[in-house]
């Protein structure tokens, strides 16, 4: 059977209610976000789920303002 295609903006759609409540649960644990998902990151549930959000948005690489230009507007 054919894989289903990627959605292009997932980040879009799995970040849409977040409304920064993960890094919310790590300040009130003392901890920055990166090690509160390291921890978390094995845990079941919705707190799992955006601990291993959270890992995998950290280890993107970020655009450039250049970059993000390009890929608004197909130019500089």
């Amino acid at each position: 059977m054919a894989e289903a295609p990627r959605k292009k903006k997932w980040i879009k759609g799995a970040t849409a209610n977040a409304h920064g409540q993960f890094a919310a649960k790590a300040k009130a644990a003392g901890e920055t976000t990166r090690e509160f998902a390291a921890e978390k990151e094995g845990a079941s549930g919705k707190l799992g789920k955006q601990a291993r959000l959270a890992e995998t948005l950290m280890g993107m690489p970020r655009r450039t303002a250049k970059e993000h230009r390009r890929a608004l507007y197909g130019k500089e």
